[in-house]
């Protein structure tokens, strides 16, 4: 495979950043000190910064120097490449101020020091200022690469100064067809999660590659189907917030306990071993930023939540305005057929627009149940045919 494997439905994008990397390779002008890729989350935009990283990294190697530059920076271990990412809602600004001075160095072994910003729209106005400075008067050999869902999320003075490339949503076959080859994954069911998962290719992976990801949706929309009163919502809003729970733990349990094993390996500490009383205060420290990642997996995991409630009323008032269309949830388009014809189309408007207003205030920090059982209480039919008294799942 190659540094551009995991991209679908970028070529505009790729043919840029290789045109850029060619002349760099022969000095030719086209190449830029700064960079920032835009593109919906799930369009691959940390995925083309470490491929386009992995082409100027190995300018100067041979094929099989080529493919050990890959594996090194998929690894995060090239000595020529510095990363920062978050798991924090915002980005500090000593992380910055660390990786600024990581950027004067001169490159080791390649012709160029690559530093890569991911999430560069968590950044405040006070660190993205630290960060304008390293891009106002940069290195000669060294290139930035910033990313964010769009220029707008970054201050005017950063965009003037970075070459912009934009990604697209990729198509639905576009996500499956790379599933396909990338992950062995049936022509079926690849289809079916690029679909459920409205292109997002990380999502797409992991319905594509995990029963229990597939579980957690299928029942988010059993419980959003199957509400018929007050306290169906309440309790649907309790559940749901329990799967969200779920679903960010299976994301970091695993990582969590790579990285505790990594950092008492490098301290020297066997498995299962007492940690020196000296040394816990570094433990204590991974531990906090652990808590902080699974904090914003729990965020991340009711927002994903409430994607797939969107995509299914998205689906619903589709069917009652006639669309003639596909639907994200097309392989349970029997229920939302007898769902469609409970309600109307000025419910299922109420239903979204409920849906946007949680996603509003869970992100201003009001109670996440809260948010979610008030939520819930628009999809009962009887706020749209008060006389009806149905629900609206299918019989």
């Amino acid at each position: 495979m190659t540094a551009w494997s995991e991209l679908a439905g970028q070529d505009a994008a790729i043919a840029t950043i290789r045109q850029a990397a060619a002349a760099a390779s022969a000095g030719e002008h086209g190449m830029t000190h700064a960079w920032l890729i835009t593109g919906p989350p799930g369009s691959g935009r940390s995925n083309l910064a470490y491929a386009f990283a992995t082409e100027l990294l190995s300018i100067d190697a041979d094929e099989t120097g080529r493919d050990a530059v890959r594996q090194q920076v998929e690894a995060g271990s090239h000595p020529d490449l510095t990363v920062l990412k978050t798991e924090n809602v915002i980005i500090k600004i000593d992380d910055v101020r660390r990786i600024l001075t990581s950027s004067q160095f001169s490159p080791s072994v390649a012709r160029y020091r690559v530093m890569i910003v991911e999430d560069a729209d968590r950044m405040t106005e006070r660190t993205s200022n630290v960060l304008l400075k390293a891009l106002e008067e940069p290195p000669p050999r060294t290139v930035w690469i910033l990313c964010a869902p769009s220029e707008a999320d970054l201050l005017p003075t950063i965009r003037s100064r970075v070459r912009v490339v934009r990604l697209t949503t990729p198509s639905v076959e576009e996500v499956a067809r790379l599933l396909e080859h990338r992950d062995g994954v049936d022509a079926e069911r690849a289809l079916r999660s690029a679909r459920e998962a409205q292109s997002h290719i990380g999502m797409a992976r992991r319905l594509a590659t995990s029963d229990d990801a597939r579980q957690r949706r299928s029942e988010t929309i059993e419980l959003a189907l199957g509400i018929r009163s007050v306290s169906d919502a309440v309790l649907a809003a309790a559940r749901l917030l329990e799967l969200a729970k779920e679903d960010g733990t299976a994301i970091t349990e695993e990582r969590d306990a790579e990285e505790r094993d990594q950092l008492l390996r490098s301290l020297g500490i066997e498995p299962g071993g007492a940690v020196p009383t000296a040394l816990r205060s570094q433990l204590r420290a991974l531990e906090e930023d652990q808590k902080r990642r699974a904090t914003r997996s729990l965020r991340d995991g009711i927002d994903r939540i409430l994607v797939d409630l969107q995509s299914l009323f998205r689906d619903v008032l589709l069917l009652q305005l006639g669309v003639d269309t596909r639907l994200v949830n097309e392989a349970i388009r029997d229920r939302l057929v007898g769902a469609a014809e409970q309600t109307d189309a000025a419910h299922s408007l109420g239903v979204l627009d409920a849906i946007a207003l949680a996603r509003r205030r869970i992100e201003g920090n009001v109670a996440a149940l809260l948010a979610l059982e008030a939520m819930l209480t628009a999809v009962l039919p009887s706020q749209a045919h008060p006389a009806s008294g149905r629900g609206i799942a299918a019989p």
